[in-house]
């Protein structure tokens, strides 16, 4: 039955026109779990920054950069616990101007940091088989691979941090593009009357094929949909993309034609 931590949730929060609502921290609820799952071995953390002043690897695997900042930068945050020493990898996808400045505020409180997105599926992440994409100082990296290698199959040291985000971003952009024009050519097959599984049998057996396509037989032939991967996950990957190439002050007009489709 669903549990309420009163200790750590806000019964009036304030909202817009004087109005207030119940509030509760992410972070914080999810110490609160711990705490009442009595997992083997766990320590209870009351924040972030608690977690923190235990921890000499920290790990987050949490959907935006503004979450990862949240968890750094609050009244409780990471870093107001980090200890001299410390490490911290974020498993996310996030905007490489945030990860670098999240990486040296880390790095004048004495801790590291390593970036390593995570490519592959739930069901890999589960057997401990995902692609993990590292970038960090060496020797950080070197520190913490024992941990990758328990978590990944292939573990790939990119160099630089940004390398990391940069090398995630181009990856993520290739394979929502890729599978956004697989879906929309069995989508006007079905207007056009073509047949599903023969349109498959022709492009798995030409250039088109790839690893995508299979992905797209499970839903445009199998009518099964178990990829894992939300349809906004893939647009805010796409968008982070976006927000990179408009760094660099150009431009990626695929990337943003897949963006309006999604």
């Amino acid at each position: 039955m669903p549990i309420l931590d009163w200790t750590r949730t806000d019964l009036a929060a304030p909202v817009a026109r004087d109005g207030t609502c119940l509030h509760f921290s992410a972070a914080n609820m999810t110490a609160f779990e711990i705490h009442m799952l009595g997992r083997a071995g766990a320590r209870v953390a009351s924040s972030p920054k608690d977690m923190a002043k235990q921890c000499d690897i920290i790990m987050l695997c949490v959907k935006t950069s503004d979450v990862v900042e949240g968890l750094i930068y609050g009244d409780d945050g990471i870093l107001a616990g980090i200890k001299d020493g410390a490490v911290v990898i974020d498993f996310g996808t996030s905007i490489p101007d945030s990860t670098r400045k999240t990486s040296a505020d880390l790095a004048a409180k004495g801790a590291g940091m390593i970036d390593a997105p995570l490519g592959r599926t739930p069901a890999h992440a589960k057997d401990g088989l995902l692609n993990i994409m590292a970038a960090g100082d060496k020797d950080t990296f070197d520190t913490v691979k024992p941990v990758l290698d328990v978590l990944g199959e292939n573990i790939f040291y990119l160099g630089a941090l940004e390398a990391r985000h940069t090398t995630k971003l181009i990856n993520n952009f290739m394979g929502m593009t890729t599978v956004s024009a697989m879906s929309q050519a069995f989508a006007v097959a079905d207007q056009a009357g073509v047949d599903h599984q023969q349109l498959f049998d022709i492009m798995s057996t030409g250039p088109s094929n790839s690893p995508f396509i299979g992905f797209c037989k499970k839903y445009a032939v199998g009518g099964v949909s178990d990829l894992g991967f939300s349809i906004a996950d893939a647009d805010k990957d796409l968008g982070y993309f976006l927000k990179m190439v408009e760094d660099m002050g150009t431009r990626s007009e695929i990337a943003g034609g897949t963006s309006h489709n999604l």
